[in-house]
Order: structure tokens, then C-alpha cells, then sequence
């Protein structure tokens, strides 16, 4: 008989009535615990607890993207998971942000959520409020792409921020077991275009 282990998954707590002041004292509270990402709009809060699995994701998705840019000679300043914050209304640490071209703001032209439990597309009130101008979801294997308008995000086949990227390209590269062969694969792609 031999025993598996189930690799870990992410966790998730949302909980409403929270005011500002509250937020900042929890947010406080998990300023030394790794991997926990705080969210806050409008009185509720989220608390997300990521997997191992997850922060690798994220980190070989921005690589791969910073890959891009230097490729095709557009400037980037990766942002990570920096806290985004409006007033007393909204906090996000998205996965993975970026300012894109010569932005030099705080608020980032591309904001990425790689979604391991649910509520991807629930999040988008977040980066409006900010005024992130393009919202990406990475979700069963699937990315969804969101552009902000006068009246909200847009759902949208190609990236408006990055207009020459091959998504499918790369979902296919994400989806690859080795990183290694994703690399390479991705680069391939991008420089034969």
C-alpha cells in the first residue's frame, strides 16, 4: 500500500461588515505570514492562502511575460504583488502587475489573478475602482482577458496592453509539465514572429 499526498490547495476566507480600520489591524496581524494575499472593497474582506503551486505558477507566468517584453523591445516595470490601494474602499494584491510602456503611476496597466479556488471574475469591481486598465484571469487552464471601458470591463480575445501576445501561445506554454521546455517553447514562438 502506499500512501499519495494531495498537493496543497489554496484557501480561501471572505468575511463582510469589516470597516477600514478593522482591515488595516487584520492586515497587520498577517504582516509576517508569507503566501497570505489580503483583499478589501466595500466592507468585505478576503483572505487567501496560497499554495506553493500557486506562487510557482505566478512566478513562471510573469517570467515568461517579462520574456515578452524584453523580446519585443517594449519597457516594463514588474510590480509583483504590490497592495494597490483606494481611500478606505479597495486594497488588491493581484498576482502578478505591471506598468507597461513608460508609466510611472502606482496603479498598474495590467493586473494578473492566477485563480486556483473561485471568484475570478467576481474581483473586477477591485481593479475598476483602481482603474487597472486590463484585468487577466488564469483559471482551469483557461485565461480570461478583461479591458476597462466607461462603463466596466469588457471581456476581450486579445490583450489591448500587450497587442502582439499569443495568448494561446501562452496557455500552451503554461500547460507544459517541464518549465524548462515552456521556456524554451515560448521563446521560440515569440521570436518567430
Amino acid at each position: 500500500m502506499t500512501a499519495t499526498l494531495d498537493k496543497p490547495k489554496d484557501q480561501r476566507l471572505i468575511h463582510s461588515g469589516i470597516d477600514w480600520q478593522q482591515f488595516k489591524l487584520i492586515e497587520q496581524g498577517f504582516s509576517d505570514s508569507p503566501g497570505i494575499r489580503l483583499f478589501y472593497f466595500k466592507g468585505q474582506v478576503e483572505i487567501l492562502a496560497v499554495s506553493q503551486e500557486h506562487e510557482s505558477f505566478s512566478r513562471t507566468l510573469a517570467s515568461l511575460l517579462m520574456d515578452y517584453c524584453v523580446e519585443k523591445d517594449i519597457e516594463f516595470n514588474p510590480l509583483g504583488s504590490f497592495t494597490q490601494e483606494k481611500g478606505q474602499e479597495v486594497s488588491v494584491q493581484a498576482d502578478e502587475s505591471f506598468l507597461i510602456g513608460k508609466s510611472t503611476g502606482i496603479t498598474p496597466d495590467l493586473a494578473i489573478e492566477v485563480v486556483f479556488t473561485s471568484g475570478g471574475e467576481s474581483k473586477l469591481n477591485r481593479y475598476q475602482a483602481l482603474g487597472v486598465p486590463e484585468v487577466w484571469f488564469w483559471e482551469d487552464g483557461v485565461f480570461g482577458l478583461y479591458h476597462l471601458r466607461s462603463h466596466g470591463y469588457e471581456k476581450i480575445e486579445k490583450s489591448e496592453v500587450l497587442p502582439g501576445l499569443d495568448i494561446n501561445l501562452l496557455s500552451r506554454c503554461l500547460l507544459m509539465a517541464s518549465r524548462v521546455e515552456a521556456v524554451k517553447e515560448f521563446r521560440r514562438g515569440i521570436s518567430a514572429v
